[in-house]
């Protein structure tokens, strides 16, 4: 296999949100084992509403959507706001309809990695359901291993999803083996 190109895309406007900081965690253990690696979060993805006719036009999600297109498998992290998923990663999520007329329609047989924070376990949960529900409609492989967190028992979430973390990626390598 030739070096893959991992996408991770998601969190929040807040530098250093706990989603974020979990992306790029999971990025460096992808580095770790070769991969190249793309973080789209924050700025990179607060996007208009999803307009399908004008999708192609603003730079921003021009990049993001050739992004994808290039990505061997994807990561998505949201956090959990009353009981879901952002406005913000769902937007973005919208917007992968344009990827589909591609040869590989959305993430079709794509191995996808999800995570979940929230400030509480049900939004948590919840959220990490809605990731794979999505991630399904999307024809993407969520990983057996979902991440969600419950930021007010675990502000350490770096630390504390270490081997998470390892095993979520471990497995997004070994669906790029097949």
């Amino acid at each position: 296999m030739t070096t893959p190109h991992i996408v991770a895309l998601g969190g929040t406007l807040r530098a250093q949100s706990s989603t974020s900081r979990l992306l790029t965690a999971a990025l460096t253990r992808a580095e770790a084992r070769g991969a190249r690696t793309t973080l789209l979060t924050g700025p990179d993805i607060v996007f208009p509403h999803f307009e399908p006719e004008h999708g192609d036009t603003d730079a921003k999600v021009i990049r993001f959507v050739e992004t994808l297109r290039s990505a061997d498998a994807v990561i998505i992290g949201s956090p959990g706001y009353h009981g879901t998923l952002s406005g913000l990663v769902k937007t973005a999520l919208d917007y992968v309809e344009l990827l589909s007329r591609d040869d590989r329609v959305y993430f079709d047989s794509m191995p996808v990695g999800l995570i979940a924070t929230a400030a509480g376990w049900q939004a948590s949960v919840s959220t990490l359901q809605a990731l794979r529900t999505i991630t399904h409609a999307l024809r993407g492989w969520p990983t057996p291993m979902g991440i969600a967190v419950n930021t007010v028992e675990t502000p350490d979430v770096e630390s504390h999803c270490q081997g998470s973390l390892d095993v979520m990626v471990g497995q997004i390598f070994d669906f790029l083996k097949r």
